[in-house]
Order: structure tokens, then C-alpha cells, then sequence
């Protein structure tokens, strides 16, 4: 029996004739333009499920092969990274931009982040969590990469997980800012797609090497 074509950019349904898609959304920080296309979508295709995904997205789905094509130009939107072992999402909170609790810039900082590490190829699929306060609101603690922002600047994590087996992050740095941020996770995923194993998550990688090889590798080395 031939396999059911797969296009890029589209996810497979359990019925093995319906598609989903994943519209990329930059730390779920979403403008008019986005929503208008969005809802001119729905509606023009007769689209039978609409979803809001753990990870700040939109789900779309229930669509037939034939017509993803015309959805994305209509969109006029990115594909989200859903399946590809590659970093698929920066879950961002409001931050200082609009709660009264933020005490950093999440959504600043996880907007530059997506768009930093977005081409990269990793091992496995990688996610990211940046809480513009200590209440962690985007569940940074059990991301593969965790942010937590306090007064004296921000607190880094890596190897979260919130799969069967979780996992909280360790911890690798605190009283960063932005810039050192980003230098420190460059270590970090320089090391890990140098030494994990295939469809190895952050969480399984830092278990089986260990967490002091780690951290010797990436902040003394």
C-alpha cells in the first residue's frame, strides 16, 4: 500500500487523509494581519478545527492534500517546525511588556531567540521557555532550554523536560543579560550537537553524560 504523501510544513492526521499545519508564531505574539489571514482561511477552506497548541501556536487542522497549497499563500505565513529535529518553538510570557509581575523582557528576548536559532539543526526537537519572572509562566523549568528573569537579570536552565519521564532543567548560569544569553546557549548547543545521539531530547542527553561533564564542557571549557 503507498504511503500517504507528507508534504513539508504539513502534519498527517490519524484518519491518514486529513493535514494539519502549524503556522509559525514567534513567541505566540500574534499581529492583525496574522489573525485576519487566519480567520479568511478558516473560513474560505471550511477549515473544521482551529487549535491553540501548548507551544503559543495555532493549529490548523483537517484539511485535504490538495488544498495546502493555496492555505499557505493565502496565509501568507511561515510553516512551524512541528516534527523536524530542530528547535520548534520560544514559549515567551508578557514580560515587562505588559504584567504587572515581569521583571525582564521575555517576549524581546524570545522573539530573538526564535529568530536566532531557528535555521539551526539539532539532534532532536528543541523547545524553549522564557518567564519574564520567577512565577515561570512559560513553563521554563521543564523546557529543554529554561529563561527565568529576575531583578539581577536573567537565570538559564537546560535539559527540562515535561514528557513521561520529568524532568526540571539545571541550572548553568543566573544574573545573565540578553547578550550573554545567547553566547552561553551557543555553548551549550554546540556541545550537544556535537555529542548527542540521534532523537536524543536535552533532558535524556544530560542523564546519560552527565551532568559535570556538561557544565565543564560549556562553562569551563
Amino acid at each position: 500500500m503507498a504511503q500517504p504523501i507528507v508534504p513539508a510544513g504539513s502534519i498527517l492526521q490519524r484518519d491518514k487523509q486529513s493535514y494539519a499545519i502549524v503556522p509559525r508564531i514567534p513567541a505566540g505574539l500574534m499581529n492583525l494581519t496574522m489573525l485576519q489571514n487566519i480567520t479568511t482561511v478558516v473560513e474560505k477552506y471550511e477549515i473544521p478545527i482551529v487549535k491553540i497548541t501548548s507551544g503559543q501556536r495555532i493549529a490548523l487542522v483537517g484539511m485535504k492534500l490538495d488544498q495546502l497549497d493555496d492555505i499557505w499563500r493565502d496565509l501568507g505565513m511561515d510553516p512551524g517546525k512541528a516534527t523536524e529535529l530542530c528547535l520548534h518553538y520560544v514559549q515567551a510570557c508578557p514580560g515587562t511588556e505588559v504584567c504587572q509581575f515581569g521583571v525582564q523582557d521575555a517576549l524581546g528576548l524570545g522573539i530573538h531567540l526564535e529568530e536566532y536559532f531557528s535555521t539551526r539543526d539539532f539532534p532532536a526537537k528543541v523547545k524553549i521557555g522564557v518567564s519574564g519572572c520567577p512565577f515561570t509562566c512559560a513553563e521554563s523549568n521543564v523546557r529543554d532550554v529554561g529563561i527565568v528573569g529576575k531583578k539581577s537579570g536573567w537565570t538559564v536552565s537546560f535539559g527540562g523536560s515535561s514528557t513521561r519521564a520529568p524532568r526540571a532543567g539545571d541550572i548553568l548560569g543566573e544574573g545573565l543579560t540578553g547578550d550573554e544569553v545567547k553566547a552561553l546557549l551557543d555553548r551549550c548547543f554546540d556541545y550537544y550537537c556535537e555529542h548527542a545521539k540521534k532523537k536524543e531530547r536535552t533532558a535524556k542527553f544530560i542523564d546519560r553524560i552527565g551532568l559535570d561533564t556538561f557544565k565543564e564542557a560549556v562553562l569551563e571549557g
